[in-house]
């Protein structure tokens, strides 16, 4: 009698492509499901120059910033940076560099990025940077003048602003900023510095438009980048700068994945204590 079934090799062709849609299936059921929000995402406009050393102080920022999900992405030049088609996939922009004059289309992205409801975060030297913008200086909040060194600690003096929550008074040796040219529009000064001439406002913020911005003259090098309070500090001017949006996003995106977390850590312990620690793990002995 004939024989009415496939031959051999259509049926296992058959047979593999079935395996192969149930593998599929099986590790599309495996994959977790996507968590609310999402990270923060940083511009950190740099340069090349060893004075100020934006690059090699890079990883001492975004390292810390990568393990609370806060990406930062590094730029050298205001031509790579300061432009509308760039900076609307980013929720804030960082600035520790040197560069001393900016464009005119550069200021109007900046400005319109700020002004528009996102946030600048400028450290240090970023209080020198274009000078030939009145409007960049006044969006700051002040402009550095002059500068001596030595060890300090910068007082505290609005301790309850969410920027400073988590930190406390530190010592570091650093540039002793003198600034000129204070904007006190919509600036509240969280840190100062106190000396024999006075008290020098040392970290503040302000807000313009529907934005935000944050500044502080700390930050020579890597004795006060390596502080693990000025670390905390740009972490939290990072969360406070972006809009509510991105960060209600961005709290929802941290629960649901320290949730997921916790429960991942819950299951490993259970098949642990059954006996079954699951993929990659043996069992009891038999």
């Amino acid at each position: 009698m004939r024989s009415t079934s496939l031959p051999k090799t259509k049926q296992i062709a058959r047979i593999l492509s079935a395996l192969s849609l149930a593998a599929f299936a099986l590790n599309l059921s495996a994959q977790p499901a996507p968590l609310p929000g999402r990270p923060i995402k940083v511009l950190y406009l740099g340069h090349s120059s060893d004075h100020h050393n934006s690059i090699q102080l890079y990883p001492l920022m975004a390292e810390p910033m990568a393990r609370q999900n806060i990406l930062v992405s590094l730029v050298l030049t205001p031509e790579e940076a300061l432009r509308p088609d760039v900076l609307q996939n980013y929720d804030a922009l960082m600035m520790y560099a040197n560069h001393t004059t900016i464009t005119p289309s550069q200021e109007k992205a900046l400005l319109d990025f700020v002004e528009g409801g996102k946030g600048l975060i400028a450290i240090h030297c970023a209080s020198a940077m274009f000078g030939n913008s009145e409007k960049f200086i006044a969006l700051v909040g002040g402009a550095f003048q002059r500068h001596g060194t030595g060890d300090f600690t910068a007082n505290i003096i609005l301790p309850d602003h969410p920027i400073m929550q988590g930190i406390k008074p530190f010592v570091t040796w650093d540039e002793t900023y003198v600034h000129n040219k204070h904007n006190p529009v919509d600036r509240t000064v969280l840190m100062e510095r106190v000396d024999a001439e006075g008290k020098e406002p040392y970290t503040w913020v302000r807000t313009q438009g529907k934005g935000r911005v944050f500044y502080t003259a700390y930050g020579h090098d890597e004795k006060t980048w390596s502080k693990p309070e000025f670390q905390k500090m740009l972490q939290n001017s990072v969360q406070w700068v972006v809009d509510e949006p991105t960060r209600q996003g961005y709290q929802k995106y941290q629960a649901a994945l320290e949730a997921r977390t916790v429960a991942q850590a819950a299951a490993r312990a259970a098949r642990a204590a059954s006996g079954n620690p699951g993929r990659g793990g043996a069992g009891r002995g038999q």
